[in-house]
């Protein structure tokens, strides 16, 4: 079992920044991709960043050059830097953990969720 916790976010202004961190503990695992999603409400959730186990970043056209991922292997967490912020960015932001259960498969952990919300 995977537990997921979750900083950061909160009240910010638009054009403002913040830092969203993960940190994943429990019994032994390999972690495979790591990243952040977002959901808005009454919006689906959608992918904001992710990394692979190899370092490999991909981000969401709305957050490109603005947002950055990055993970710490030997610690268990993914941080997201989120720059220029915009009114639109508000969402409970969510950390996404695939922990390898075979060469080719995984298993996905959810944090709880943290809320960012940009004022304009």
């Amino acid at each position: 079992q995977v537990q997921l916790v979750e900083s950061g976010g909160g009240l910010v202004q638009a054009g403002g920044s913040t830092e969203l961190s993960c940190v994943a503990s429990g019994s032994s695992f390999n972690i495979n991709a790591m990243g952040w999603y977002r959901q808005a409400p009454g919006k689906q959730r959608e992918m904001v960043a992710a990394v692979s186990s190899g370092g490999t970043a991909t981000y969401s056209d709305s957050v490109k050059g603005r947002f950055t991922i990055s993970r710490d292997n030997a610690k268990n967490t993914v941080n997201l830097q989120m720059n220029s912020l915009k009114p639109e960015d508000t969402a409970v932001y969510y950390c996404l953990v695939v922990v390898a259960v075979t060469p080719t498969d995984g298993m996905n952990y959810w944090g709880r969720g943290t809320l960012v919300t940009v004022s304009s």
